[in-house]
């Protein structure tokens, strides 16, 4: 077969014609038998044995230029100016018909040239010369002689004289090297010239015959490649033209989700393939998740804008839990009180929502010099508008700290006085208290609304998030999971791109896929849809998917991303701290001292007062020698009742008075340590008696 002659791949370009497009190639062995990676203008192209290229169009960019003088190769751009000569042929014609009908250019365009022949011509009576150079001036037709070329003869001396000479005149003709000229846009314009040999003129660069042919940027369709391959036919690539045989083999283009969704909107519905399925870790929990396996198959229905919400479970010993819900579920909501751990928290539902009442629901000292009030449990607060609020202490520089706070208004209760209905007047007059943004608390919203609620409802009335309770389920749904929480928390809305997807064993049966949150690979195939034509079948939407932690997080971070963090406390005053720690122990030193000059009778309380862990205690002293160790005594007989005001000492066994040991003192001695005196020991043991007694 023709078209299995395997080719270089520029030498196939060469001769390819553009309106036999598109073609097929099959890649075969070569030099790049097992593959080849190219980069060109930042595509990367890879090709392996094997590989089917289809191509669909030709691109001239420039045009190689090989010396035949020592087979060199150079590249010119195709808007490269310079201008080209033909060489003469070194073969010569046999007939001038032959010369003619080779002529690079059609003859209309080409006359006049010039040729000479190295033989003797008779024309009747009149015979030319070997070696004259003739002018093939115009073709005429001589009626009963045929087709004649009109030819100039130049003569000596500038003399000349025309001349007939039929087509069919033989001898050795050679071409003379003619004075037109062309660009490279007209050589690789004629296939006639593209035959033929060149010189440039009026430049050194390169005065030995060239041929020229064509560079081709290839546009071609690949399988399994997303776009359009560009390539030079220049890769040194071996193909074989496999149209015919494999005119029926279907090109897989893949698609993202992403690019699905740009398609037009009567590209669906329509059968799917799965070439490449999300990751092992998904951001979705949901069992539709599961069966997007590789080689799969899916229907996508249509393609749209979803108005969807996030909602979360409250945190509770179990792990929290989300789901991503359609604005088309149809259960009721009713709305519950939010839980704030900080005044900042307060502070930002307060912007969203005004007027907000809030219950205290743990006690918070106050601390005065942080500016932090004293709340109780079951204060309720009315926020009133954001403010600023002195410290009482100054900072380093002795000037007043001034903080972000929130004004909030103190409610008090109504008490339960049956007498007295002014006792409301009285409510009129509420305390207002700041509170700084810094400031840890617990604290509840107040709300006194009963009021069912639907989704899309929510959304227009109230500001998110929004902590509230599905009190009826969506009766089209087989289990309503949001049924099982007492709380969940709505933590924001959002627009997003889906497109209604379901498996063909169960078409009517469809779920959403949020193209931006799921990364998969399709592919359109030819499958019939698995319903009758015009009649699709009525679709049951999944409006509740559950989703991983991952998505929350991932949610949060694309949301929030310029959101300023809460406000710092701001930063002690250490000097100020220092100062109020030196007064308060000046004043204890104070007392001290006003102490010393009044009679104090535990003079060994006083003393152990002394000796404490937070001094440098001195060494130990040495234990005295004892001889003889101490009697044992019989046991104290009960006596009258001792007094309670004195203790006595223990007489169960008899102490023999410590011998005093002399130490002498070394003068020149480094040490410093305090010896210790027998007064003190005997004040220390008198201690001990004491408290064994007691």
């Amino acid at each position: 077969m023709a078209d299995m002659t395997a080719l270089p791949l520029q030498e196939f370009m060469v001769s390819l014609d553009s309106t036999s497009l598109p073609k097929i190639l099959q890649v075969c062995s070569g030099v790049y038998f097992q593959g080849s990676i190219y980069e060109l203008s930042g595509s990367e192209v890879c090709f392996s044995t094997g590989d089917l290229i289809k191509v669909t169009a030709t691109e001239l960019i420039s045009v190689c230029c090989e010396d035949l003088s020592n087979n060199e190769k150079f590249e010119l751009p195709i808007s490269h100016t310079g201008l080209f000569k033909v060489v003469p042929e070194e073969m010569p014609y046999s007939t001038v018909e032959e010369m003619v009908s080779l002529r690079p250019l059609s003859l209309d365009s080409c006359l006049p040239f010039t040729f000479t022949s190295h033989s003797k011509i008779t024309l009747g009576n009149f015979t030319l010369g070997a070696g004259r150079a003739l002018t093939m001036i115009s073709i005429e037709r001589c009626q009963g002689v045929g087709e004649q070329v009109r030819c100039r003869v130049h003569g000596q001396q500038g003399a000349s004289a025309e001349v007939y000479i039929p087509l069919s005149a033989r001898g050795e003709f050679f071409e003379c090297e003619s004075e037109e000229c062309f660009t490279l846009r007209q050589i690789m314009s004629s296939p006639e010239l593209r035959s033929r040999r060149f010189r440039f003129i009026n430049t050194t660069k390169c005065e030995r015959p060239l041929v020229l042919s064509p560079v081709y940027q290839v546009h071609a369709i690949m399988n399994l490649r997303k776009n359009m391959v560009k390539f030079p036919s220049s890769l040194e690539v071996d193909v074989v033209d496999v149209t015919e045989r494999c005119k029926d083999v279907n090109f897989v283009t893949p698609f993202s989700l992403v690019e699905v969704h740009a398609q037009a909107d009567d590209s669906l519905p329509t059968m799917v393939e799965i070439l490449e399925g999300p990751e092992t870790r998904t951001m979705f929990k949901s069992s539709w998740v599961q069966q997007l396996r590789k080689d799969g198959r899916l229907i996508f229905h249509k393609k749209g804008k979803t108005a969807m919400v996030l909602v979360s479970s409250l945190k509770t010993r179990k792990a929290q839990q989300y789901y991503l819900v359609s604005q088309q579920y149809g259960g009721r909501f009713r709305r519950r009180p939010r839980e704030f751990n900080s005044v900042y928290e307060v502070y930002i539902a307060a912007m969203q929502a005004p007027g907000l009442k809030v219950s205290v629901t743990r006690n918070c000292e106050e601390v005065e010099e942080e500016g932090l009030p004293a709340l109780s449990v079951g204060d309720q607060l009315e926020v009133v508008r954001w403010d600023r609020m002195e410290l009482p202490r100054e900072s380093s520089m002795g000037q007043k700290q001034s903080v972000e706070a929130l004004l909030c208004r103190h409610l008090q209760e109504p008490e339960d006085d049956d007498e007295e209905e002014d006792e409301k007047a009285k409510q009129e007059e509420k305390e207002e208290i700041f509170m700084p943004l810094y400031m840890q608390g617990h604290f509840m919203e107040v709300l006194k609304d009963s009021k069912k609620y639907k989704l899309s409802d929510l959304g227009k009335e109230f500001s998110l998030p929004l902590d509230v309770k599905v009190v009826s389920r969506d009766t089209k749904l087989e289990t309503d999971p949001l049924m099982g929480f007492s709380c969940v928390r709505i933590e924001g809305a959002f627009l997003e791109s889906t497109i209604l997807a379901s498996f063909p064993d169960s078409p009517d049966h469809c779920f959403e896929i949020p193209v931006q949150w799921l990364s998969m690979s399709v592919s359109f195939t030819k499958d019939p849809l698995p319903w009758p034509k015009d009649e699709p079948p009525k679709c049951h939407v999944d409006t509740i998917t559950e989703v991983s932690d991952a998505f929350f997080y991932e949610y949060h971070k694309r949301g929030n991303s310029d959101e300023a963090p809460p406000p710092r406390p701001p930063k002690r005053n250490v000097s100020s701290s220092v100062t109020l720690k030196k007064s308060k122990s000046s004043t204890k030193s104070a007392k001290g001292d006003k102490s010393k000059h009044q009679k104090n009778k535990n003079i060994p309380t006083k003393q152990f007062s002394d000796l404490t862990l937070n001094k440098k205690r001195p060494p130990a002293p040495p234990p005295p020698a004892i001889d003889e160790p101490p009697a044992v005594l019989p046991r104290k007989a009960s006596g009258p009742e001792v007094p309670t005001g004195k203790a006595l000492p223990n007489t169960y066994v008899k102490m023999e008075e410590q011998k005093k040991v002399a130490l002498d003192a070394d003068v020149d001695s480094d040490h410093d340590y305090e010896i210790v005196d027998d007064t003190l020991v005997a004040m220390m043991k008198a201690a001990q008696e004491n408290v064994m007694f007691y």
